[in-house]
Parts: structure tokens; C-alpha cells; sequence
């Protein structure tokens, strides 16, 4: 399957960067192998999906509500998002989990609702360090997809993304005998056709090697989405 590179923003940038930011990707996109998704913040989601219109770099949202509508301030919608041009949405972040105590269930109901208004899921799934010295992380990650999946996501094309929490943003990643081992493990959980990610520390430096990585079909990258050289470089790197 074509290999997907996807940038999460996080809590980054001003509106005038980031759609700079969107439009540099672009100009860098030509020829690639890869498909590109950049998800930014919310306030920002429009304004880059405006700029980019017609252009081959899908859009996501970095959360939604697990209700379309209601009494839920400052939370925001998955039709609001496809309103606004996103048509991915990344649930289950290990920062969602651990910042806002999202459970599996929460997840999974998230995933739902995104599903049925157009959005396809990209659904986290890693290990703190603790679970990982004490042998647990296969087990925590196949508990975590098992918990987050909802009916119809291979059906959606929905994508899962291994991301060991321990990894993301110290600059560590596990060695590339654990990352295949996951993956395998998630690729005989979540089957053939489903896009499984890798993201955690990702960068020009040891991207080529990770996405060789037999079941890792893309990467869900943080901080080197930031710059557009680094994020285009992952993504020629991906064949």
C-alpha cells in the first residue's frame, strides 16, 4: 500500500506559519511516493485547507468529541472538522490519554462518530517505559486496539499508529527488532489492509530505516513536521 507520512502540529505555530508552513510542504510535495497529511491546530485547520485546495495533501484534526453536537465547551465536532476541509482525525494520542484521561472506550466511541461523519481515524497505541522494562508492551498495545477499534474501521480505511510514549519527543526510539515486533503484532491484530504508523522521535536521520521495516506502511511524525525540509525528507525517504 502507498505509504502515508502525516505530520501532527500539535499546539504549534501562528495562523500566518502555519499556512506558510502547509504551503512549503506543497512545494516540496511533487513526485513523492508518499501521500501527505499535515493535521494542525484546530483554529488553523480551515485557513491551511483553503490554501491547499485542490492540492494532493490531505488535512486532519489532532482530536473530536465523541457527540456531533451539545453542551460540551470547548470541544469540537467531527462534522465541524469535515465542515472545515479535515478528512483525517488522530484519536488516542498517548497526550490525549495522559492530559485528558481518555480511555479505549472513549477512544473507540470517538472513532465512531468520526467514521460516520466522513473522517478517518487515526487511532494511537504505545507503551510507557515502564511497560516496556517490564515486558508488557506488546500486550498493553494489542489491549489498547482491541479497546480502541470500533465496527467498520478496516471497512473506513481507518490507520493505526504505534507510538511508544517514552519515544515521543526525547529523541529515543526503540530499536528496529522492537518496532517490526509491534508491528507484527498489530498487523496480525488490525489485518492485511490496515495502514499501521510508526511515530515516536521519527526524522530524516532514521527515517529511511524505520519505513523499510516490514508492516510499517508510514509515519506519524511530531516535531520534524514543523519544518518542511524535515517532514518532505521523511517522506522521500519512504521510497
Amino acid at each position: 500500500m502507498r505509504p502515508l507520512i502525516a505530520g501532527n502540529w500539535k499546539m504549534h505555530g501562528t495562523l500566518r506559519a502555519s499556512v506558510a508552513l502547509a504551503e512549503a510542504i506543497r512545494a516540496g510535495a511533487d513526485g513523492l511516493n508518499a501521500e501527505l497529511l499535515i493535521c494542525p491546530p484546530f483554529p488553523y485547520i480551515q485557513a491551511i485547507a483553503m490554501s491547499l485546495l485542490g492540492q494532493p495533501i490531505a488535512i486532519g484534526a489532532q482530536d473530536c468529541h465523541l457527540v456531533v453536537q451539545g453542551a460540551h465547551t470547548g470541544d469540537v465536532a467531527a462534522p465541524m472538522l469535515r465542515d472545515c476541509g479535515a478528512t483525517y482525525v488522530i484519536l488516542g494520542h498517548s497526550e490525549r490519554r495522559a492530559d485528558h484521561g481518555e480511555t479505549d472506550a472513549v477512544v473507540k466511541a470517538k472513532a465512531a462518530t468520526a467514521i460516520a461523519h466522513g473522517l478517518t481515524p487515526i487511532i494511537c497505541v504505545g507503551e510507557t517505559l515502564a511497560q516496556r522494562e517490564a515486558g508488557e508492551a506488546e500486550s498493553v498495545v494489542r489491549a489498547q486496539l482491541s479497546g480502541s477499534l470500533p465496527d467498520g474501521f478496516a471497512e473506513a480505511d481507518g490507520v493505526v499508529a504505534y507510538e511508544p510514549v517514552w519515544a515521543i519527543g526525547t529523541g529515543k526510539t526503540p530499536t528496529e527488532a522492537d518496532i517490526a515486533a509491534i508491528h507484527a503484532a498489530l498487523r496480525q491484530a488490525a489485518g492485511a489492509t490496515t495502514r499501521l504508523l510508526y511515530g515516536g522521535s521519527v526524522k530524516p536521520g532514521n527515517a529511511a530505516a524505520i519505513l523499510a521495516l516490514p508492516h510499517v506502511d508510514g509515519a506519524l511524525v511530531g516535531g520534524a513536521s514543523l519544518v518542511a525540509e524535515d517532514f518532505l525528507a521523511i517522506a522521500r525517504a519512504a521510497g
